[in-house]
């Protein structure tokens, strides 16, 4: 009985170690998945992360990135709003812009998570609600993990 209990519990704790987050900054981050079609799933998007390089990979952490366009006097608000899920202001400059429109003040936010399309769709959402409340527009989103290394 000894024995099957300390394989459980090798078992167990070795399921229970946690990786160490992945680190926003770092700079070997490469976009994996992106959308910015407002009729795509992101579950649609995922799976073509998923099969063209760089692979997105599911199981892995990934730095979710929101783009907004918002008026100049809405953006500490957004910020403000979206630290309360986690979400941090990136440098990163927009993957699409809005061409033409110089009232609007482009804000990429951004947080580290697993991805999955359900958490993918429950967060494009929240962005969509925050950038219309405030007067602006959520753009799109990408994903970022390290690059996978070749087997």
């Amino acid at each position: 009985m000894s024995t099957g209990s300390g394989l459980w519990d090798r078992l167990r704790a070795m399921v229970s170690r946690r990786r160490a987050p992945l680190d926003r900054e770092r700079t070997d981050l490469v976009v994996v998945v992106s959308s910015f079609d407002d009729a795509e799933a992101c579950s649609t998007a995922l799976t073509r992360g998923a099969e063209s390089e760089p692979y997105w990979t599911e199981s892995d952490e990934a730095v979710l990135r929101h783009h907004l366009t918002l008026p100049p006097d809405a953006v500490d608000r957004a910020v403000e709003l979206a630290a309360q899920d986690g979400y941090t202001v990136s440098g990163a400059p927009m993957e699409a812009p809005v061409a033409g429109d110089e009232s609007l003040t482009a804000l990429v936010l951004q947080r580290t998570q697993v991805l999955d399309a359900m958490h993918c769709a429950q967060e494009k959402s929240r962005m969509v609600s925050l950038a219309q409340r405030l007067g602006g527009t959520a753009l799109g989103w990408d994903a970022l993990q390290p690059p996978v290394s070749p087997d």
